[in-house]
């Protein structure tokens, strides 16, 4: 079995893991902070949304034209006196965007490109589009997102309960918001591309979080029955085994959506590429980060506030501090309370029974 295989297998086990539940604030905080940084961005900066939803005109130039990108840029600014974009085509020909502009102005931008170029006016192909047809893309992206929203939680609620659904849904957003944001400190230009990116991430932000759920579900069937675990640590466990499987998923999904974000986008100067690829990839980047430092600890936040889980956790810290009294390392051996540990140091060694046995050996001796 490989290297990663046995750590999959340990974690999955419970036998080696990282305390995400007991950490859960550390996250929060650095979670909080993105995403302020990605308001603060979107506020100052706003979004640079391309020419399909502002309007305006494309022009195609022939095929290699002497000209290069920037010089192009520069005529099409003059010729226009707004921004352009300009972006090299795989035959050679330049597309050049001038946004806020009309057909009388697009006549005489054309002409004077033609001259600048040196080639002959009607070898450059031109096309109008009108605002309208952005703002119908926008607003059925919208609509489409709010379905989406409000379906995934109701599945969730039904499937697993309110609580699990109220953490999806934080994560979403957590995740739409982080998102937008890059695109506004980056400054990447806005299109259909990327409204489509935009909705696909949320699946896959969501794959993970249920594959978590699900194996929490499972786990706390019956668990006030039990004096074993408390919520937060199976919460935990559940995580971890789990936890090869998002990572290797992520991965996998990352690597191709890199290739044409910074190959395809950034190497080979195909920009069209980015206004789709920059938004997979951070999309997918929090969305995993999402679903395992911000999902879980929030359904274990929110459902260790019963007075069922309440109760379980008393039972819990109390028979483990009777435990490390006797000095016994077999059932199950935590001793924070006796030895004057928190609760806190319970959740993390309940990651590593290992761990844990060495918690109590500690625990026993602290007694004596």
């Amino acid at each position: 079995m490989s290297k990663l295989g046995t750590i999959g297998a340990r974690l999955h086990h419970g036998e080696i893991g990282y305390d995400f539940v007991k950490n859960r604030k550390l996250w929060y905080g650095i979670s909080i902070l993105i995403t302020i940084t990605a308001i603060v961005g979107l506020a100052v900066r706003g979004l640079h949304m391309g020419i399909e939803f502002e309007g305006g005109a494309v022009f195609t130039t022939p095929k290699n034209v002497a000209a290069s990108v920037s010089q192009a840029e520069e005529y099409a600014e003059e010729a226009s006196g707004h921004d352009a974009i300009v972006q090299q085509l795989g035959d050679g020909s330049l597309r050049i965007q001038v946004a806020g502009t009309g057909t009388q102005q697009s006549d005489r931008i054309k002409e004077s490109l033609a001259e600048d170029l040196g080639v002959d006016a009607e070898s450059i192909n031109a096309e109008l589009v009108g605002p309208s047809w952005g703002d119908q893309i926008a607003n059925k992206a919208w609509q489409g997102l709010g379905i989406f929203l409000v379906l995934v939680v109701i599945y969730l609620a039904i499937a697993f309960e309110w609580r699990m659904a109220v953490a999806a849904f934080i994560a979403l957003i957590h995740d739409i918001t982080i998102t937008v944001g890059v695109y506004a400190l980056v400054g990447f230009e806005v299109t259909p591309g990327t409204v489509i990116g935009l909705l696909t991430i949320l699946g896959y932000s969501l794959y993970d979080t249920v594959v978590v759920f699900d194996s929490l579900k499972e786990q706390t069937r019956g668990i006030t029955k039990q004096s074993r675990w408390t919520y937060g640590e199976i919460a935990n466990r559940s995580i971890n085994s789990t936890l090869v499987r998002s990572v290797n998923t992520t991965v996998v999904a990352l690597l191709p959506v890199a290739g044409l974000l910074f190959i395809g986008g950034g190497v080979l100067g195909a920009g069209m590429l980015n206004d789709i690829s920059l938004s997979l990839f951070v999309g997918l980047a929090a969305g995993a980060y999402s679903s395992i430092f911000i999902a879980t600890p929030l359904v274990a936040d929110l459902k260790e506030r019963e007075p069922e889980m309440k109760a379980l956790r008393r039972r819990v810290l109390a028979k483990r501090a009777q435990a490390a009294a006797r000095g016994d390392a077999e059932d199950p051996p935590y001793a924070e309370e006796a030895s004057g540990r928190t609760a806190e140091t319970a959740a993390a060694a309940a990651v590593s029974p290992a761990s844990a046995a060495r918690t109590a050996d500690g625990a026993a001796e602290d007694t004596r």
